[in-house]
Parts: C-alpha cells; sequence; structure tokens
C-alpha cells in the first residue's frame, strides 16, 4: 500500500480534511495529516487567508517540508496530496523529494515551474468544480488543462458545481456526490501506485 501526506487547505486541518485521509486508509494507505496550522481551524476561507499572510506562506511552505523529510527512508515511495491551500506544499514536494510518485491535487493548481522542474513520470490528479470562483474562474482549471496536456500520466477531473471546498464534508458547501467521485479516482491512482 502506499503511504501519503495530505496537506489541508486554508481553514485548517478540519473533521472533513481528517474524515478524508480516514477514507484513503480505509483502503490500506497509510495517510500523515500534518497540521500546518498549530491546531487552528477557521470558520471562513477569509479567516484562514488572513492567518497565512500572517505567519507567512514562506514559514508554512517551511513546515510541511519539514512533515515530509521526517516520514524516514528516502527510498520509500510517497504520495502528495493537498487541498486547495494544500495543493502548494504538495507541489512543492513533488518537484523536489525524490520519493514522491503521485501528486493528487484537489480543488486547486499552479504551474509545478514555479516550484522546480517537474520530474516525468509522477502520477499526477486534478481535481476541481468548473465553477469554482478560486479553482475555475482564477486561472487553475486553465492551468491545469495546459499542464496535463501531452502528459499520459496526468488526468485532470472537472466537476459540475461553483464551491470550493467540495471535499470536505465538515463545511456547509460539501458535495457529497462529487467527493465520491473524487475518492475513487484517487484511490485508482493510488492501487496504480501501489
Amino acid at each position: 500500500m502506499t503511504e501519503m501526506l495530505l496537506f489541508h487547505h486554508v481553514q485548517g486541518r478540519t473533521a472533513g480534511v481528517l474524515a478524508l485521509a480516514d477514507s484513503l486508509r480505509a483502503a490500506g494507505h497509510t495517510v500523515h495529516t500534518p497540521d500546518l496550522f498549530d491546531g487552528q481551524v477557521f470558520a471562513t476561507i477569509e479567516e484562514g487567508a488572513a492567518f497565512v499572510d500572517s505567519v507567512g506562506v514562506e514559514e508554512l511552505q517551511a513546515r510541511a517540508l519539514a512533515c515530509a523529510e521526517a516520514l524516514g527512508a528516502p527510498a520509500d515511495p510517497l504520495v502528495v496530496a493537498g487541498i486547495s491551500f494544500g495543493v502548494m506544499p504538495a507541489l512543492a514536494l513533488a518537484v523536489s523529494n525524490p520519493r514522491v510518485r503521485g501528486a493528487l491535487l484537489y480543488e486547486g493548481f499552479a504551474d509545478p515551474s514555479y516550484f522546480g522542474t517537474w520530474r516525468e513520470g509522477i502520477a499526477l490528479q486534478v481535481h476541481g468544480m468548473a465553477d469554482d470562483p478560486f479553482f475555475g474562474a482564477e486561472g487553475d482549471l486553465d492551468a491545469a488543462r495546459t499542464f496535463v496536456e501531452g502528459r499520459p500520466e496526468a488526468e485532470l477531473f472537472v466537476y459540475p458545481g461553483r464551491v470550493h471546498l467540495f471535499l470536505d464534508s465538515s463545511l456547509p458547501q460539501h458535495d457529497a456526490d462529487a467527493a465520491r467521485l473524487v475518492l475513487e479516482r484517487s484511490l485508482a491512482l493510488l492501487a496504480r501506485l501501489g
């Protein structure tokens, strides 16, 4: 089975993030859910973004990279995953850590060249809603489409809808049907790697 690092979104390591990790564990995977916010959970995206600004993105990225280093033997394969804000540390690890064999990017995307050189052969899935004001409207979806084109190991899954953080079952905008598909597709990628 696969070892994973799952990075939470900007509202923190919520009960919904932990529930997603539990669903992945139920399939036999080892899933680590580091808390980059030191236990703080925010009621809104705006409150979480203000916290990120106060701590600094660089500090939070350093915390994420330290989590991967603490996992152990560099020979063991690793899959990184992130939800929205968590996509950034996942991408940073995908380009810098030779253990990483796969990346699951939920509700966010950025050109990996921002972090370094993408290593060909890393299995990649990007999941997001077509009209999500952050993913669909701010350019993440277009960037993901461009990136996956011509890469057979990369997949983009777009779901109908216009909400952000639909994957988090503890938030009111949770979309159970879309989340079920995300989990099914994620488990398929993990099965190929495991």
